[in-house]
Formats: C-alpha cells, structure tokens, sequence
C-alpha cells in the first residue's frame, strides 16, 4: 500500500532517549513558492503532539506560529506537555532546523491544546451555506507550477482565484470581495483525521489578492484552528468534500486577517479558523 504524499511528509520518528523530541525529512510533495505550504508545517507540530506518550484526549485547538520558511532538508521537533488537568492539557512545540552555519533556528513555534471530551448540551450557530454539492461543480484549473496545489481537490462555488491580475479595488461589496466558498479534499484521497484538517484549514489563497485583484508577497504569520468534531466525527468524513469558507475582516499596515470555516457535507461544522498575514505594498 502506497503512502499519501502528507503522511511521508509529516512523518516522525521518536528519539530513543527523550520522548518529547522527534525527527523529520521533508519532501517536494507540498513546496510552495519559498518552502513548503504552512498548513503542512503546522500539521507537523499536530502529528508530534498525537505521536507523544504523554497524550490526553483529542485536539481541541493549534496556534502556530511561523517564524521563517522550512528549508528542504532534516528537521527536529520538541514537543513538550507543559500543564495537564482534569480534563485539558497544554502542549508547547517547536520545529528547529540547522542552518548553513551549523546553527539551530526556529522555524515554526506552536501551542496545541487537547481535551477529553463529554457529551454536554450543544447548539450550532455558524450553519453550513446553502451550496451547490461538489459533484456538480469543476475542478479549479491547475495553473500555477506550485507543488502543494496538486495535493488537493479544490470546487470553488464562489471567490475562485482571481482569472486575471488587473491591479484593481474590487467592485463587490467589502464582505463579498473578500469571500471564498470552495469544497476540498486531499489528492490522492486520504481519510479525514486531526492531521489533515489542520493542513486544511490553510487551504485558502490570500484574502488580499481577491480584494485588491493584485498578487502582492505575502506570509501567513500566525494561525489558529479549533476543531468543534471528535475524531469520530472526523472518521465519518472519510474521504468526501469538505466545505470550506473563508473572507477578510481588516487590511491595515501592512497586515490583513482573515477568518475561516469548514463543514462536512452533511453540513457539521468541523472546524474554525482564524489567520493574520503580513503583505507588502
């Protein structure tokens, strides 16, 4: 059985002396324009923490930050439990690399947190959009030589990528210029789990190429995901579409925001998501 391209890129061996540290290669499957696309990066640091011995419970949220782009090459990854309730636990973790000089530098730090969850009360205030079902809907076209991109399926109902660069305000309304409802799924097909939600989550192109319809540089600076399903949820998904929606809140100095969802298609909501992006003139 051939293994999917995120679980190779992903993958972790434990140190034989100290649990909280695992070691890693990467590989072209999700290179982007300068390293690799940063939703894998930060499922990195998601897989260590569901790899370490010390883990309770699910995942219930990941902040990661990225402090520079992952180089082609060895990585290392601590990954340390640093309070544990009842009910939640805290995790610290950072991906390291050697430089050129023999020096390790930080690539990615990141706080996860997970939780045993119980069964409560529960209400559902952010519904799935009203969308028309991925099989009726066309693959986005595959223009941009850029690795990552073929690693998934993407059906953009509304907000695509931009057909032409015109350097150009939207016309749209602030709310629909920045909109983007799309169904995903990996590519090859992968069951959906805790590991590829969060890559997921990433999946969005910049809120500002749609607003400004120019292809500014940019590069997501910190991003957070809370997962509302359990594993079990996830499991159900398998390996159909998921829906996902994502607009821009705030363009300012040189950094913008943008918020995110991701549905099942039987419209539960799996996950939430919350980004800022620097970008330059």
């Amino acid at each position: 059985m051939t293994t999917h391209p995120l679980d190779l890129f992903t993958a972790l061996s434990a140190d034989t002396q100290n649990t909280d540290v695992f070691y890693g290669h990467t590989t072209p499957a999700y290179w982007n324009m300068v390293g690799p696309f940063g939703g894998v990066v930060a499922a990195i640091a998601m897989r260590s923490v569901l790899m370490h011995p010390k883990l309770l419970g699910e995942p219930i949220s990941i902040t990661a930050n990225f402090a520079a782009a992952m180089s082609q090459g060895a990585f290392t990854v601590l990954t340390r439990p640093v309070r544990t309730n009842r009910s939640t636990q805290h995790w610290i973790i950072e991906i390291n690399q050697t430089n050129d000089a023999q020096q390790s530098q930080l690539v990615l730090s990141a706080t996860v947190v997970t939780a045993a969850r119980r069964s409560t009360w529960g209400v559902n205030d952010l519904p799935m959009p009203q969308v028309l079902p991925a099989d009726s809907l066309k693959r986005a076209a595959r223009t941009a030589p850029i690795a990552w991109i073929e690693r998934y399926d993407m059906r953009p109902i509304v907000g695509g990528f931009p057909e032409k660069f015109d350097n150009t305000i939207s016309d749209l309304s602030a709310e629909q210029a920045s909109l983007t409802q799309i169904w995903l799924k990996d590519e090859p097909a992968r069951a959906l789990d805790f590991i590829s939600l969060t890559a997921l989550a990433d999946v969005f192109f910049p809120r500002i190429w749609l607003r400004r319809l120019t292809p500014v540089p940019i590069g997501t600076v910190s991003m957070t995901v809370y997962f509302h399903a359990s594993g079990n949820g996830l499991a159900q998904v398998g390996t159909d579409s998921i829906l996902g929606q994502a607009r821009g809140q705030m363009f300012t100095d040189g950094f913008f925001d943008q918020t995110g969802a991701l549905w099942s298609a039987q419209g539960h909501t799996l996950a939430t998501t919350h980004q800022i992006v620097y970008y330059k003139e």
